[in-house]
């Protein structure tokens, strides 16, 4: 693949998941949110990188890794987007380690809104409903993910797969209006 082909192929693939999340976040009743999410895939340190390690039918921040060992692009993007689990890790004053926190349920929203766009994106004309909550449990026992949060996001991939997306969004709506009245 030329250079051209990877810039086209990876603006093209950024645009159209960020899209693919805004509709997503607007089903959910969080537009706000999904108007700004990753941005910070557009800015240089992690375009270059994407653009550089394109492949297509997956991240390029796992070229980056093949690459260098680890990848600078994600390290950067998941300190500033609070929709990746990852973000909510922080140091525990009791057991003197980083761990993970409970997520805020609107990120949890988002979470669902990207990983539901991730699916769509990266399977094209093959994707199922099943497929983000088959992603999720193939790589459950390596993630390092609060319990609380782990449940939600899987409750409503389990939701997804077995009566559809719209049922989720439905969740989500209900959970954010009845979090809004406290």
């Amino acid at each position: 693949m030329n250079f051209f082909q990877k810039l086209t192929g990876h603006f093209s693939t950024i645009t159209r998941h960020r899209h693919k999340v805004i509709a997503h976040c607007a089903k959910a009743g969080i537009l706000w949110q999904g108007l700004r999410h990753d941005l910070s895939k557009y800015t240089p340190t992690e375009f270059i990188p994407g653009v550089k390690y394109y492949m297509g039918d997956r991240s390029p921040n796992e070229g980056e890794r093949m690459d260098k060992g680890y990848s600078k692009a994600w390290l950067h993007h998941k300190g500033r987007n609070r929709h990746h689990f990852e973000y909510w890790v922080d140091y525990n004053m009791k057991s003197h380690k980083n761990e993970p926190v409970e997520m805020p349920y609107n990120y949890v929203a988002e979470m669902y809104c990207d990983r539901l766009a991730a699916g769509k994106i990266y399977n094209g004309d093959k994707y199922k409903q099943t497929d983000p909550l088959e992603y999720f449990v193939r790589r459950k026992s390596s993630r390092i993910i609060h319990p609380k949060t782990s449940d939600e996001i899987e409750k409503l991939l389990v939701i997804t797969a077995n009566e559809g997306e719209d049922a989720a969004f439905k969740c989500i709506r209900q959970k954010l209006k009845s979090q809004k009245k406290v």
